[in-house]
C-alpha cells in the first residue's frame, strides 16, 4: 500500500466540505446525522479519503452514541492510534495509516471480545455493500 500524498488544495477538490473538515481538519460531525451511524447492511467501510478498507459490518454495533461504532478494525496496520489530549480530554485518535485522515477516536468501553469502541465519523467513511 503506497501512502497517499496530496496538497491541501487537492484534498479540497476531491472531498466534500464535510469530509474535508473531518478527515483533514480533525473535525467531528454532529451525532445521529451521518450516513452510517444506523446502517445495518452487510459490507465494508472504507476511508473516504483514499479507499482503504478499514472496518467490516460484522464488527459494527449500536453504541447509542450517534456515530458508527466498531469493536474491532479490519487490520491494525491500516489505522494509527495516537494520544489526543485536545480540549482538556484524554482520548486516543484514530487515523488512516494510508492517507493520514482523521477517522474518530477509540475508547475502552466496547463489547466483548475486544472491550473497545472505535467511534468513527460517517463523513470519514464510504460504504461498500457485500456482493
Amino acid at each position: 500500500m503506497s501512502k497517499v500524498a496530496k496538497t491541501e488544495q487537492e484534498w479540497k477538490e476531491t472531498l466534500t466540505p464535510e469530509q474535508f473538515h473531518v478527515l483533514r481538519e480533525k473535525g467531528t460531525e454532529r451525532p445521529f446525522t451521518g450516513n452510517y451511524w444506523n446502517l445495518k447492511d452487510d459490507g465494508a467501510y472504507l476511508c473516504a479519503g483514499c479507499g482503504t478498507e478499514l472496518f467490516r459490518s460484522g464488527e459494527k454495533f449500536d453504541a447509542h452514541c450517534g456515530w458508527p461504532s466498531f469493536y474491532d478494525s479490519l487490520d491494525k496496520s491500516k489505522i494509527v492510534e495516537t494520544v489526543d489530549n485536545a480540549y482538556g480530554m484524554h482520548r486516543v485518535e484514530v487515523t488512516c495509516a494510508n492517507c493520514g485522515g482523521h477517522l474518530g477516536h477509540v475508547f475502552p468501553d466496547g463489547p466483548e471480545p475486544t472491550g473497545i469502541r472505535y467511534c468513527i465519523n460517517s463523513a470519514s467513511l464510504e460504504f461498500k455493500p457485500k456482493t
